[in-house]
């Protein structure tokens, strides 16, 4: 198993990078969350990764943390969650706040996450909830503390604006750009996918 790739960014959009390793590229699918993370494209990287074989498709998922990929996985052991919505869901919300949604039984923001319905929502909270009694908050000194994800879960909208507004940046946009495509879609859209697909598409168009 390819447990994690450290190389040159060399190519990256909404859900796949490439990474050059040694000469070698290697395309790796990323949540968003790990997306307004990464460095500047020509910049070295390093991603845990996670290696899905199936017998029509290899596909290697990357993280910038390694507790992104904790989730990831056990996201994968949910009846009825492949790799696609276990992405989906690192896309809509940081690693910490879906534990604390897990663990609060907040089904409401869970729903919020595109592809995520009610049915899947409630599994979630069933299935999940064992597995994340142990789950570590990080905060920004490094420390681990339960209390620090509420500062994160305090203000979902605002949170989903900031995430939003970093993706842009990291694809190549102005701050300023970002930050006026972004507000303009806040009475539409709540999660950081949602934002940053629907002011992709408007840049473009504009552009």
């Amino acid at each position: 198993m390819i447990g994690s790739i450290i190389g040159i960014l060399i190519e990256k959009n909404l859900s796949t990078l490439l990474i050059d390793v040694n000469g070698v590229g290697y395309e790796v699918e990323v949540p968003m969350t790990t997306l307004y993370q990464l460095p500047a494209l020509g910049e070295k990287v390093k991603l845990y990764t996670h290696f899905i074989v199936r017998e029509d498709a290899q596909q290697l998922c990357g993280f910038i943390h390694q507790r992104d990929r904790r989730l990831f996985r056990e996201l994968l052991k949910v009846n009825g969650v492949g790799a696609k919505v276990a992405l989906s869901i690192l896309s809509g919300m940081e690693a910490d706040t879906f534990a604390q949604c897990i663990l609060s039984a907040d089904s409401a923001m869970l729903v919020k996450i595109p592809g995520i319905g009610k049915k899947t929502a409630e599994r979630l909270l069933i299935e999940m909830r064992d597995r994340l009694t142990d789950w570590e908050y990080a905060t920004e000194t490094g420390q681990f503390s339960a209390e620090a994800v509420k500062l994160v879960a305090e203000d979902p909208a605002k949170r989903a604006e900031q995430d939003a507004i970093s993706a842009l940046v990291s694809l190549g946009y102005k701050p300023a750009e970002a930050s006026r495509a972004v507000s303009q879609l806040l009475d539409e859209y709540s999660s950081s996918d949602q934002l940053i697909r629907a002011a992709l598409q408007g840049m473009m168009k504009t552009g």
